[in-house]
């Protein structure tokens, strides 16, 4: 088979899952830069209409959306597998990958990761405390859930990992770079603990921002 391409702006959350799911997978890709500010013009607009990322190339196959892109890696490359062949837990697995897309990012990752972090480092902007604010709500909820789902088990989806932590822990280690987090991990210890373990994954190491820029360049 040949090599996977990913199209995606360095430091993506979305595209290191991507990138952590092909380490766990012991499978070789390469990274396909693309600007900011480019993502709805030519050519990436031919590769995902709606002008956003991560994209890959494989085989001549054109894939988006992070959870499609996840599960055909862990189709095409069943070793190890990173689905649980139980069906409860896969359905776990499937309901927390669903949180990080719907709740996780949408109105915590793209307002308070933004707001502190994308803004101010590639737009110049001053964060709006207001905002960050009116998201804290909906952070603290999340932050709770995704505790009260882990629970005791080391993985989110049960004995083992899945891609439900390698799509939750990007997003999350994101968060993590905000002073928004010390609050927040108040409530979640074990979330906490669980992140600093995926975190020493090789997958996630090889992953980081410095390493992907430096792919990159």
């Amino acid at each position: 088979m040949g090599q996977i391409v990913v199209h995606t702006i360095p430091g993506s959350p979305f595209a290191r899952s991507v990138f952590a799911t092909l380490e766990e997978k012991g499978i070789g890709y390469s990274l396909a830069r693309i600007t900011p500010g480019t993502l709805k013009q030519e050519p990436h607009i031919r590769r995902h209409p709606f002008g956003k990322m991560p994209v890959i190339e494989h085989d001549g196959f054109t894939l988006y959306e992070t959870q499609a892109i996840l599960r055909y890696i862990d189709r095409v490359f069943p070793t190890p597998a990173l689905t649980p062949s139980d069906i409860k837990a896969a359905a776990r697995m499937d309901q927390l990958m669903n949180i990080s897309d719907q709740y996780l990012f949408q109105g915590v990752g793209n307002v308070i990761g933004f707001q502190r972090i994308v803004g101010p480092a590639l737009m110049g902007l001053t964060p709006d405390e207001a905002v960050i604010a009116a998201a804290m709500p909906q952070a603290y909820t999340l932050v709770r859930e995704l505790e009260h789902l882990l629970g005791d088990q080391p993985f989110l989806s049960g004995d083992a990992l899945s891609l439900a932590d390698l799509q939750v822990a990007p997003q999350l280690d994101f968060l993590v770079r905000t002073p928004e987090w010390e609050a927040l991990k108040v409530d979640a210890p074990r979330l906490d603990a669980w992140l600093t373990r995926i975190n020493a994954r090789p997958s996630m190491l090889a992953t980081t921002w410095e390493r992907v820029s430096a792919m990159a360049a």
